[in-house]
């Protein structure tokens, strides 16, 4: 599994149905694969940060040098695990745990004022001032109950956007 050239089993199906959590259908992991097959330029079996930067959406992404960290190497069945947090039935939870990632870069568990900056500006660009950001981001913070020299853990994720319906849903079309 995960070469191009390879062909999913039933076994295999059913293999990364359980270690995504039974997110996606069958059909959904034969599409998957197809186009996992087709990122794969090498056969190799696994993605690299180019390949995944052949993907325009992708390369177009504010975040992809951060997504890229999470993305890079993926074999199959990961790759499947990391898409699972975008399926339509993925809980908020795994939402917020892929946005926390996004944000804990350095991977010590805690998102500080300075993580939290440095996303900020890779979405708005040019288009505020670091001073805005920090202005921003105090402000946001503040309502939220923490400060500049707060460090949010997963769980603080979890409570501040636990409550909002987030939208990271994906639609995999299948043939």
């Amino acid at each position: 599994m995960g070469s191009a050239s390879s062909v999913l089993t039933q076994y295999d199906i059913e293999e990364v149905q359980e270690h995504c959590n039974n997110l996606f259908s069958q059909q959904e992991i034969v599409s998957l694969y197809q186009r996992f097959c087709q990122l794969d330029r090498n056969a190799k079996g696994f993605i690299s940060a180019d390949e995944f930067l052949s993907v325009p959406e992708f390369a177009m992404n504010p975040l992809s040098q951060r997504l890229l960290k999470m993305v890079d190497g993926l074999n199959f069945k990961d790759f499947v695990a990391f898409l699972s947090a975008f399926s339509i039935k993925a809980k908020a939870h795994q939402k917020i745990e892929l946005i926390f990632k996004l944000y804990d870069s350095d991977r010590n568990g805690k998102v500080s004022f300075k993580d939290i900056l440095e996303v900020l500006k890779d979405l708005s660009g040019p288009f505020m001032s670091d001073e805005q950001r920090e202005k921003v981001l105090s402000e946001v913070l503040k309502e939220a109950g923490y400060t500049k020299d707060s460090y949010l853990t997963l769980d603080d994720f979890i409570k501040v956007l636990g409550q909002s319906d987030l939208k990271m849903d994906v639609e995999i079309p299948v043939d």
